[in-house]
């Protein structure tokens, strides 16, 4: 399968957000919801199939301009799935944010069910004065099951600059990554990254979980848990300052 989605926010002169683009295509459905607050804007991920499936090639784009706020959510977990015999799954979610503007990027977890194979690339760059908050969560396999393939692959810019960089792999064909040095044999993961303004202080957020300053304006926030759970109650609280 092969599926696009496309997200334009734009101020709409009234210090409110418009969306001049939401376009996308099944399991990548977009819909609006909400009320508007803050001058912002929320839209939802829908899954409108299930997957993705081995061999999927999914992408979406995200666009925030001057002055518009943008949140992103999504209605449940995804659920990385095996398929036939083929190429990984991939998920390539690329997002700007100019001067001004802001953006929330804050999904459900993702799931790696056993025997998928799943690549997700994401790629941001924030103008500077720009704002942003990006949440990535991973959950390593369903219940009592082992966990599927995944790599993420995270870039993120501001003012043209790399900001944060992050290769992450798990499940088969990724060794030692349930060790010490990776999760530590832990299930779930999670990250979050605030550039801009209203950034989170540096500290100890959890038993596992840690609040970092990047080299530039950000920080990184991070958790390791038995379970999503663990992750959550580390890294929420600090999403919703």
């Amino acid at each position: 399968m092969r599926a696009s989605a496309t997200v334009v926010a734009e101020a709409d002169g009234r210090g409110g957000t418009r969306l001049a683009v939401l376009r996308g295509e099944s399991p990548l459905l977009l819909r609006r919801t909400g009320p508007r607050s803050a001058g912002g804007t929320t839209v939802h991920l829908v899954g409108g199939a299930a997957g993705p499936l081995r061999g999927d090639g999914l992408r979406l784009d995200i666009e925030v301009g001057p002055g518009a706020v943008l949140e992103m959510l999504s209605v449940a977990a995804s659920l990385a799935l095996p398929g036939r015999p083929g190429p990984p799954s991939r998920l390539t979610v690329t997002a700007t944010v100019a001067a001004g503007g802001a953006l929330r990027w804050l999904p459900e977890p993702l799931i790696a069910a056993a025997g998928c194979d799943h690549i997700a690339v994401t790629r941001v760059d924030v103008a500077d004065g720009g704002t942003l908050l990006w949440r990535d969560d991973l959950v390593c396999g369903r219940h009592d099951e082992p966990s599927g393939a995944v790599r993420a692959d995270t870039t993120i810019r501001y003012a043209g600059v790399t900001l944060y960089r992050h290769e992450l792999a798990v499940g088969p064909g990724a060794p030692g990554w349930d060790g010490a040095a990776v999760l530590g044999g832990g299930r779930a993961v999670g990250t979050l990254v605030a550039a801009g303004s209203g950034l989170p202080e540096p500290g100890v957020a959890g038993p596992n979980a840690a609040v970092m300053p990047l080299a530039g304006p950000g920080v990184l926030a991070t958790a390791v848990g038995a379970d999503i759970r663990e992750v959550q109650a580390a890294l929420d609280p600090l999403c919703h300052r």
